[in-house]
């Protein structure tokens, strides 16, 4: 994209304009420049002389806490909007004839998700923002970015300044809201607080943790731990109506984990857990698992797991990996069956994710993270009790995946493994096809997860 003169680039994977051999003596164009990177250079230099010629500019560089989480344009003001532990920031730069001028933005990353737009960048630097939070419905605000610099300006002058804030509508751009979605649950006395577990080799993993302000420590909280892990998705701060009503409302704790495979941390974040890496996806929802249940928020009995599609695949891997750290698992939409996956629907197109059954990775790897491959057949295992949910309509993951997993179990026989299974015959790969359905999906996957974790606390004598 374009800004005045200026073109930016956006990198995905490290960089190196002119390799050392090729050098110039220009030291910006043979420096290499790291994946996740915000680049700018003249554009008349780099269309008609070439990338040789160029001479870059850093506007973003990441770290392993932060992120790129896109731009925006206004007449004068860039916008970038950068993740900081997996939280959000705005910062603010004026376009001027020797590059992006800094000139303000949030002082502190903030527990929300904010995103900024501009309402007409050939007209003016007003701005649209969304924002959203755990227990704050999506937002539509007006802002100015000129604001910004103004403030800026007041603060060289008198040399005072605002106070750290987490509240988007104290930050100097902000004008006024506008519109927001109605409150669909009661949040009164909840509070989001952000923690970090340690994976198997040493990373530091942050989740997000909404509760009652007034939690006790005593392992009796139902606790639901949601994850992903995969397609550099990334999970943060959003309003979640069916949450709020289905589990917070309750008393319960829902806690979501930012773990390798996502983007939360930009691409360097998602290529760590793919193919062979896979595991450390798997070592890092163990991990904040593992810290909650250390912490004392929950006991093995009073914790759940839950995640669909590619979460799906987390789930079954929790299932046969670590079945003595959960109390119930929901099973949604899920790959299973990894020696086949790329044989069914869509699974062709994700092998640059796992890996190719076909070939030397399956045994190298990929038998490693197959659950259906795993099922302990010999030992007579206790397994948790799990929901499986699919859709006969799935286009994306073959229902066979739940199918064959949920049979092979229900084969082995035995109380100790208890095995639900439910097959919507509509509604695709989302496993509902209008409103009702996905109302009933949701209250069957919440209720079996509630119902099952409130038999594990332990009563006060």
């Amino acid at each position: 994209s374009f800004f005045g003169k200026w073109m930016m680039i956006s990198l995905r994977s490290d960089w190196e304009p002119v390799p050392a051999a090729g050098s110039t003596g220009n030291t910006s164009n043979n420096k290499v420049y790291k994946s996740g990177s915000l680049l700018y250079v003249d554009a008349e230099t780099f269309l008609l002389k070439g990338k040789e010629a160029c001479d870059y500019k850093v506007l973003f560089e990441p770290t392993d806490r932060t992120a790129n989480d896109g731009y925006a344009f206004t007449k004068n003001y860039l916008i970038l909007s950068t993740m900081d532990n997996v939280k959000s920031k705005l910062d603010f730069y004026k376009l001027t004839d020797n590059g992006c001028e800094y000139v303000g933005g949030n002082k502190e990353a903030q527990i929300i998700s904010c995103d900024a737009s501009a309402i007409d960048p050939t007209e003016n630097d007003q701005i649209w923002l969304y924002t959203s939070g755990y227990t704050q419905p999506s937002t539509l605000s007006l802002g100015d970015a000129s604001r910004v610099e103004k403030k800026k300006v007041v603060v060289e002058e008198t040399g005072e300044e605002e106070g750290n804030n987490n509240n988007a509508k104290k930050e100097s751009y902000f004008v006024e809201d506008l519109k927001s979605l109605p409150e669909m649950y009661n949040a009164a006395g909840l509070v989001v607080d952000q923690k970090f577990a340690t994976s198997k080799d040493g990373t530091k993993i942050p989740y997000f943790m909404v509760s009652k302000k007034d939690i006790v420590l005593d392992g009796n909280n139902p606790t639901l731990l949601y994850g992903y892990g995969g397609f550099e998705i990334s999970l943060g701060p959003k309003y979640i109506a069916t949450v709020g009503v289905s589990w917070l409302e309750r008393g319960g704790v829902y806690v979501e984990a930012n773990i390798r495979g996502g983007g939360e941390f930009g691409p360097a974040w998602h290529q760590a857990g793919l193919k062979s890496k896979r595991h450390k996806c798997y070592e890092d929802f163990i991990a904040v698992g593992e810290d909650l249940v250390e912490s004392q928020v929950c006991t093995p009995a009073t914790l759940a797991a839950r995640g669909g599609s590619n979460g799906g695949l987390l789930m079954g891997m929790m299932y046969v990996s670590r079945p003595d750290l959960f109390g119930a698992i929901h099973c949604a939409v899920p790959l299973l069956d990894m020696r086949r996956f790329h044989t069914l629907l869509a699974g062709a197109s994700w092998m640059a994710e796992f890996g190719d059954p076909d070939s030397s990775d399956w045994d190298d790897f990929l038998h490693k993270y197959s659950p259906y491959h795993l099922i302990d057949n010999n030992n007579n295992p206790s397994y948790p009790p799990m929901l499986v949910t699919t859709s006969t309509r799935d286009d994306r993951v073959h229902p066979g995946h739940a199918r064959k997993m949920v049979k092979k179990l229900w084969d082995l026989g035995g109380n100790n493994r208890p095995v639900y299974y439910y097959e919507n015959i509509e509604g695709g790969h989302g496993g509902a096809a209008d409103a009702k359905q996905s109302a009933f999906m949701t209250a069957l996957a919440y209720d079996f997860m509630w119902d099952t974790l409130c038999r594990g606390i332990k009563k006060s004598e």
